[in-house]
């Protein structure tokens, strides 16, 4: 029987949540996770089957005093797994925790992460996008008009940066929103 597992798995970064249950079932079928790479690929190695609990955390400024970070989170009886994309993934076996225990103690705390990733993640792609990608794109529109492959490539990259811009910010807002009312 195989000992270990690799599986394709595609989260955007509002998915968090998606991801950490997506960890837990695979914990309790036995496959606890073991590392991830880009893009979407998550190895898992064989254990026996258990309700563990995974928690992700978007948090650069713990990654630059890691150390104190990490140890904020044993203390609470979580296990650090690793640092993968600005994410830190943690674990804690379910019949330890108290009741619905999640490394979020409030609303308001979810909220603040998902700031982090907004200024961490999508505000440097958007800088990108503005500095890099349109003006190449304009360039390409104005040197080889609008029915070269090199406009197509930029047409499908400017639809492909909207479509996770927009998605991100769509869910984002019902996030906000939800944690108002």
């Amino acid at each position: 029987m195989k000992e270990t597992k690799t599986e394709l798995h595609f989260f955007n970064i509002m998915e968090y949540e998606k991801e950490q249950d997506y960890l837990r079932k695979r914990h309790s079928e036995g496959w606890k996770l073991k590392s991830t790479y880009p893009p979407g690929i998550y190895r898992f190695v064989r254990c026996e089957p258990e309700d563990v609990i995974y928690q992700l955390d978007y948090n650069p400024e713990g990654i630059k005093h890691q150390e104190e970070y990490v140890q904020l989170f044993r203390d609470c009886g979580w296990e650090y797994l690793f640092e993968f994309a600005g994410y830190c993934y943690f674990r804690k076996p379910a019949s330890e925790a108290q009741g619905d225990e999640g490394i979020f103690c409030d609303d308001e705390s979810r909220l603040e992460m998902v700031r982090r990733i907004f200024y961490g993640r999508m505000l440097p792609i958007l800088i990108i996008f503005i500095c890099l990608i349109f003006p190449q794109f304009a360039d390409v529109i104005r040197q080889d008009g609008l029915s070269s492959p090199l406009f197509i490539l930029s047409l499908i990259m400017l639809a492909l940066f909207l479509l996770v811009f927009c998605q991100f910010a769509w869910q984002y807002r019902r996030f906000k929103q939800g944690i108002r009312r």
